[in-house]
């Protein structure tokens, strides 16, 4: 059975991040995230109008993390605490010991390699402290840059699905990332 407790709180730090809990003082940050099509473009929720609308956002990390359902890290500059993305692993499948990836990072700072830093120290954490068997992510096919990180990672497409979600009056195509233990091990 997957292990899962987030308490307290695992800080996760690489070179050049730090990887904590999400707080209300992130919010402005957040919201500028949230509110950017850019960032959003792939994401099937709403875009933020507001800093108000970002906070039952944080409010639903907390509510996962107490219940050991979902973790969501914010990714800061290690420099700077500076928030500017979130990594989360969430909708376990305990008896399987499997676990979702989910990320999204501002625009400013793609192309950085900073995803895949973060990308990184978070399966580490789903492989050898959650003892996690695989981590998958799922991800709408048309995000190329989404799939060649995954692929940069480690990750193989392993399905595709027509018309999988039904998102603002349409339907959306998912592609299914997936890493095993055994083949992270061997990276």
């Amino acid at each position: 059975m997957l292990k899962v407790n987030f308490d307290p709180f695992p800080v996760l730090v690489t070179d050049r991040l730090l990887l904590r809990r999400t707080v209300v003082s992130d919010a402005e940050r957040l919201f500028q995230m949230r509110s950017d099509k850019r960032v959003m473009q792939y994401i099937m929720r709403p875009l933020a109008a507001s800093i108000e609308d970002v906070l039952p956002i944080i409010a639903i990390f907390d509510e996962l993390l107490a219940s050991n359902e979902g973790i969501h890290w914010a990714i800061c500059l290690k420099e700077e605490n500076l928030f500017i993305g979130n990594i989360s692993l969430f909708r376990f499948k305990k008896e399987h010991f499997r676990a979702e990836l989910g990320y999204y990072l501002h625009s400013e700072y793609w192309n950085k390699g900073i995803m895949s830093e973060a990308i990184q120290v978070t399966l580490k954490y789903a492989f050898e402290t959650m003892k996690a068997n695989s981590v998958e992510a799922d991800i709408n096919p048309t995000n190329l840059a989404s799939a060649k990180i995954l692929e940069r990672n480690g990750f193989e497409r392993e399905a595709f699905f027509k018309e999988r979600y039904f998102w603002q009056d349409s339907f959306r195509d998912s592609a299914v990332f997936s890493l095993l233990r055994s083949d992270w091990k061997q990276k």
